[in-house]
């Protein structure tokens, strides 16, 4: 794959969650290749620092549990000064059933819930743009499940992650909304990395030993798989669009606009669950006029 052509990002600050590994490493070195002061949120500040010291630039490192609202907090508490571009990366994957330090179902209340309330806290101090990564997994569900968020009694690890990130793409479809009806210039996007080498995925049973042959057969590096974020993340595009693979069913190719299913089109259901989001996290829409 051939690596976009990222503008001069020179005086330009971004923050990207899950920094430290992953596709959220390569989105971050070429953030700072590019000139921009990069500040990698991280739950393990040792791994961050590690990681950070791979960064061009001038990169910083803070801590960051987007299982633990209290965290999250602390976080946008924290930040003074404007902020040009939030990455939304971190998140976990096809893990047993658990329960965050809040008591939400573990891939909702991390890969949803936590940056929705990220966004909200920082979004007075964003200047550009949102982007937030789903995934193509965001195919296997129907619909949020507003009747059993959690799955209780019925959970599975697929399912959770499938629904975690199609609310995901509903989150960022209601933010653009949100931030167009308050004429904010900030844009909402979102991007999915398609097929590529992480730490994400089984650890134990058919998943896990079916992995190593998928991805060596399929998979993209972590460095192509970032290429769809830096496209939502550097060039002009329409409000909420949606960047991946332009290949192999989505799995790897080329970063472009690609497309997503009707129930993650579904304004109604991107309404419903951001009231659903706000009252869970006490967090709301923050963005006004600049």
């Amino acid at each position: 794959m051939n690596a976009l052509r990222i503008p001069d990002l020179t005086g330009r600050t971004a923050v990207v969650t899950g920094a430290n590994s992953g596709i959220g490493l390569p989105t971050a070195q070429a953030l700072g290749r590019a000139g921009a002061h990069v500040v990698l949120a991280v739950r393990d500040l040792d791994k961050g620092k590690a990681a950070a010291a791979t960064v061009p630039g001038s990169p910083e490192v803070r801590q960051l549990d987007l299982s633990d609202l209290a965290s999250v907090r602390e976080f946008a508490a924290s930040w003074a000064g404007g902020l040009d571009l939030l990455i939304n990366n971190a998140g976990v994957m096809n893990v047993p059933e658990g329960r965050t330090k809040n008591g939400f179902e573990t891939h909702f209340g991390t890969n949803h819930l936590g940056h929705f309330a990220l966004t909200n806290l920082l979004l007075p101090h964003i200047t550009d743009r949102v982007v937030t990564v789903s995934a193509a997994a965001h195919r296997w569900v129907k619909g949020i499940d507003f009747d059993n968020l959690y799955l209780e009694g019925s959970y599975n690890p697929r399912r959770a992650y499938g629904q975690s990130k199609l609310a995901n793409l509903l989150f960022t479809l209601e933010l653009q909304r949100r931030l167009d009806a308050a004429g904010s210039p900030v844009r909402s996007h979102a991007a999915h990395p398609g097929l590529a080498m992480s730490n994400l995925g089984p650890r134990s049973g058919l998943g896990a030993r079916i992995r190593p042959v998928l991805f060596k057969l399929v998979a993209q590096s972590t460095e192509d798989g970032a290429q769809p974020t830096l496209l939502a993340a550097t060039r002009d595009l329409p409000g909420a669009s949606y960047a991946g693979p332009d290949g192999l069913s989505g799995m790897r190719g080329e970063a472009a606009l690609v497309g997503r299913t009707a129930a993650a089109s579904d304004r109604e259901a991107a309404k419903r669950l951001w009231a659903v989001s706000a009252e869970l996290t006490g967090t709301d829409f923050s963005g006004g006029t600049r």
